[in-house]
């Protein structure tokens, strides 16, 4: 396998701060707005992203919930095996709030379709955005483009993208993995 670095440790903050500031531009105080981690590599962007807005602004508090997709997907049924769900941790209600879905990679927009089905037994939002930190641009099944973009890569099907958090005992870090030719 061939690896390409991306983004690393402090890339990564500065991409994290940017794209905290674009939000601020566009919720003010977050008032009406909630952050939802998708699940499972979803949420600890989600978990930087919250930290770094509440630095920001100064300890004020912003909801943040993390959202389990697993039997909203429509490929759960293919997958061998048994299938495990994590667990949802909503503990508010977002009928009628702004939602800033969030998620690592987007690739096909399978997940975020499946984050928008389970998302309604919460309520019904006012309106959701989607902020990714790394879009596979051109690899699309489905009509969804992100609203907060932190790096743009155009790669190949065969090409993966892996995310890596300091949070999880590895580093901050961003790689595209080829197979050699």
């Amino acid at each position: 396998m061939q690896k390409k670095t991306l983004l690393d440790g402090q890339k990564i903050q500065i991409t994290i701060k940017r794209l905290c500031h674009q939000l601020i531009e566009n919720h003010d105080d977050f008032a009406n707005t909630v952050l939802i981690g998708i699940q499972p590599r979803g949420i600890f962007l989600a978990d930087r992203i919250h930290q770094e807005l509440e630095t920001i602004l100064k300890n004020k508090k912003i909801l943040k919930g993390n959202l389990d997709i697993t039997f909203f997907r429509d490929d759960f049924r293919r997958k061998d095996g048994l299938v495990t769900a994590s667990s949802n941790s909503i503990d508010f209600i977002i009928e009628g709030k702004k939602v800033i879905l969030i998620d690592d990679v987007l690739w096909t927009g399978r997940t975020i379709r499946a984050a928008l089905d389970a998302l309604l037994a919460y309520g019904r939002p006012e309106k959701v955005e989607l902020l990714v930190l790394i879009d596979r641009r051109f690899s699309r099944h489905l009509p969804i483009e992100p609203d907060y973009i932190g790096h743009q890569v155009d790669s190949l099907n065969s090409q993966q993208v892996k995310v890596t958090w300091a949070s999880e005992g590895s580093e901050d870090k961003v790689i595209l993995l080829s197979e050699k030719l």
